[in-house]
C-alpha cells in the first residue's frame, strides 16, 4: 500500500494514478477513498492523474485518537501534496472533504499548488445551529450522531445510507450494493476518529476560508440532501467566495457523487477545462 508519515507519525493511505493534470479527491464522513471510484476511474480514462487519500482514521489509515479535527487535516492534505510534489492541483471534496478542501486551499493555497477547487454536497460555511446562523442544524442532531456512532455505529452505519443516498423517498431505486459499500468503508475507520469529526464536521466554520480564497471554486449540490442542506450551505458559500460558481440539482441526494455519477462527472470535467 501507498502511504506516507506525517510529522505526528500519522500513516496517510492514498492512491495515485496515471499522469498529467493532478485531481486529488478528499472524501466523506465517515468513508475512505474508495468513495471515489466512478470519479477515480472517470478521470484517469480521461487523461488525468488521480490522487485520492483515506484521512487520518478513516479507512486504511492510522486510527488516531488526536489531530481529528480539520487544522491537521488540512496539514495532512499539505504534507501528502508536497510529498508527491503536486503542482497546478485541482483539489475536489465531498461533504466533510469540502471543508477539508476550502481550509487547505486557506491555509495552503499560497504556494502555487492548487489551481482550482471544488465542493460537492459540502459542509461550508458551518453546519450547526447558532446565534448568528439561524438556519444551521441543531446541535441535538449531531449530538445524537456522536452517541450512535459510539454506541452502535455498525447498524447506525446501515441506516444512514437510507437518507445519505435518497432511498427514503418515494419511488428511489435502492441498490444494496451501495448501500453495503458505504457500511464497509465506515467500519474500516476507527470509531474515536470518526467520533471526533462529527465535531469538525458540524462546528467547524468555514466563512473566513471561503471569503480569502480567490482560486476557481465550483459548488455543487443537490437541492434534495438531507444529510448537509442545500439552503444553509452551497447557497451561502457560493455567496462567500470571491470566484464562486454554484450548480445545483433538483432532486440529487446527498451522495450524488455514487449515484448521480455521469452528471456530477460531466460537470466536473466541463469546470476542470474551463
Amino acid at each position: 500500500m501507498s502511504t506516507i508519515t506525517v510529522k505526528d507519525g500519522t500513516e496517510i493511505f492514498y492512491k495515485d494514478w496515471g499522469t498529467g493534470q493532478p485531481l486529488v479527491f478528499h472524501h466523506g464522513w465517515p468513508l475512505s477513498a474508495d468513495d471515489w471510484d466512478a470519479q477515480m476511474m472517470f478521470f484517469l480514462a480521461q487523461g488525468y492523474r488521480v490522487i485520492a487519500h483515506d484521512r487520518r482514521g478513516h479507512g486504511r489509515s492510522s486510527q488516531t485518537d488526536t489531530g481529528n479535527e480539520m487544522d491537521t487535516y488540512a496539514a495532512d492534505v499539505a504534507e501528502l501534496v508536497e510529498a508527491l510534489d503536486l503542482k497546478d492541483a485541482i483539489h475536489i471534496g465531498h461533504s466533510t472533504g469540502g471543508g477539508e478542501v476550502i481550509h487547505y486551499a486557506a491555509k495552503y493555497g499560497k504556494n502555487g499548488r492548487i489551481a482550482k477547487a471544488v465542493l460537492i454536497s459540502a459542509v461550508p460555511p458551518v453546519m450547526v445551529q447558532s446565534e448568528s446562523n439561524p438556519d444551521g442544524v441543531p446541535i441535538a442532531v449531531f449530538d445524537e450522531i456522536r452517541v450512535n456512532t459510539a454506541t452502535q455505529r455498525n447498524q447506525f452505519y446501515q441506516d444512514i445510507t437510507m437518507p445519505f443516498y435518497g432511498y427514503n423517498r418515494e419511488g428511489a431505486k435502492i441498490s444494496q450494493g451501495i448501500r453495503d459499500n458505504w457500511w464497509r468503508q465506515g467500519m474500516m475507520g476507527g470509531i474515536k476518529a470518526h467520533y471526533d469529526c462529527v465535531k469538525a464536521f458540524s462546528e467547524t466554520d468555514f466563512t473566513e476560508d471561503l471569503k480569502s480564497v480567490d482560486i476557481p471554486v465550483l459548488v455543487l449540490h443537490g437541492e434534495d440532501d438531507q444529510i448537509v442542506p442545500f439552503a444553509n450551505s452551497a447557497v451561502k458559500s457560493a455567496k462567500l467566495l470571491k470566484n464562486g460558481k454554484l450548480i445545483s440539482y433538483p432532486g440529487f441526494p446527498h451522495g450524488m457523487p455514487t449515484t448521480e455519477a455521469a452528471t456530477i462527472n460531466r460537470d466536473l470535467l466541463a469546470f476542470i477545462k474551463e
